[in-house]
């Protein structure tokens, strides 16, 4: 028994050898996109799919930061500031000036403090759209070897707002954070109406209600994702968003018309 299943065994083997090679096409396009890098404020020039066939939409933004009820007077305060980790200048070009967005905040008393850093258009709170389906989001961000907690905030396609954990910032310098989005978290909405992706709500840092709080700073560079950019697209995706004119069917109604005229 056991020579007839080496047999066996063997030519199964050969004959997956024998079989010629077919390339498969694949359905996946992995690509990683960057958000913003913080070198252009207001100026991202951020593309994703537009709502026309073969169009893309860009995007621009600039960051703002609120607080919670004790932050210390004049506080949180936010600016752009030369520099970057250390990771990242393998890739600067000629002429690149990098920059970060650095946050600092003091609040009056310990306890349960936050606040969130989160992009804006026209003075706004501004959601950023992801394109295709993302895996994870990642960004640099500095710390002062406080005991706070990093959050992502995200809304998916249904419109509710998850908080994504990411971490503490209990450590000096430069880290790269990577956060995997859940595969519960729904990405696409299934209607041709309302939101269509999962969109990007904002950065949310909260104390350690031990942790001193009347001296933070936190710097942030670079955040992306990493996404399957084609996982939505479909046969006849472009007619997911066709255009029927203002006035609904006139259009189609017209030509049937005209057609059944002719075949009169």
């Amino acid at each position: 028994m056991k020579k007839g299943v080496v047999v066996f065994t063997g030519f199964a083997f050969l004959l997956a050898f024998s079989v010629p090679a077919v390339a498969q096409p694949s359905s996946k396009a992995v690509e990683t996109k960057i958000i913003d890098n913080f070198d252009n404020v207001g100026s991202q020039n951020y593309q994703v799919p537009g709502k026309t066939v073969n169009s893309t939409d860009t995007h621009n933004w600039t960051w703002n930061v609120q607080a919670s009820h004790y932050k210390a007077e004049g506080f949180p305060k936010m600016d752009y500031f030369d520099g970057q980790p250390n990771s990242l200048k393998l890739f600067n070009k000629e002429g690149d000036q990098p920059k970060v967005l650095g946050v600092k905040t003091s609040f009056l008393r310990k306890g349960e403090n936050w606040f969130e850093v989160y992009p804006e258009n026209e003075g706004k709170p501004y959601e950023i759209p992801f394109v295709g389906t993302v895996t994870q989001i990642d960004f640099w961000v500095w710390g002062a070897n406080y005991l706070y907690f990093i959050d992502l905030l995200v809304r998916d396609a249904d419109g509710r707002v998850y908080t994504l954990p990411a971490g503490n910032l209990a450590f000096n310098g430069w880290r790269n954070v990577i956060v995997p989005i859940p595969s519960y978290i729904r990405q696409h909405s299934r209607l041709r109406s309302g939101p269509t992706t999962m969109t990007f709500v904002g950065f949310r840092v909260r104390t350690d209600p031990d942790e001193y709080v009347d001296d933070f700073n936190i710097f942030f560079d670079q955040l992306k994702f990493s996404t399957n950019a084609l996982s939505n697209v479909f046969d006849g995706y472009e007619l997911k968003n066709v255009d029927f004119g203002d006035s609904g069917s006139s259009g189609s109604s017209s030509s049937s018309s005209s057609s059944q005229g002719d075949a009169k």
